[in-house]
């Protein structure tokens, strides 16, 4: 006796179980993944970032290790505390003021031709 009953386009349940169960392991794998792995790149980038903090701080010293080497040397010394109004014993220091006016009077008097 022939059944008439419509066959089920639906997979037999083993066969469903198995695929949610692929579909769950696939999640899980990516998520046991996915915290490394974001945790690699921060570190990444934050290595990055040290390296160039390093070379700035490098190319820093090498540049106060220069006016380090400078700042020693005698004549450098000399022309600094002159700069900030030191004199030699036996010098004597003369403040000039006014200089600006008279160039600006001595430019009229050339101008004017006399």
């Amino acid at each position: 006796m022939p059944t008439n009953r419509k066959r089920s386009r639906r997979p037999p349940r083993a066969s469903l179980a198995r695929r949610w169960g692929a579909v769950a392991a696939i999640v899980t794998v990516g998520y046991l993944y996915y915290h490394p792995l974001r945790t690699y790149l921060a570190t990444r980038a934050d290595l990055g970032a040290r390296r160039a903090e390093v070379t700035r701080l490098g190319s820093e010293r090498r540049e106060l290790e220069r006016r380090l080497a400078a700042a020693t040397n005698v004549d450098a010394v000399a022309r600094q505390a002159r700069q900030l109004g030191y004199v030699r014993p036996g010098e004597h220091l003369y403040i000039v003021k006014g200089i600006r006016a008279w160039l600006e009077h001595q430019a009229t008097i050339v101008r004017h031709g006399g």
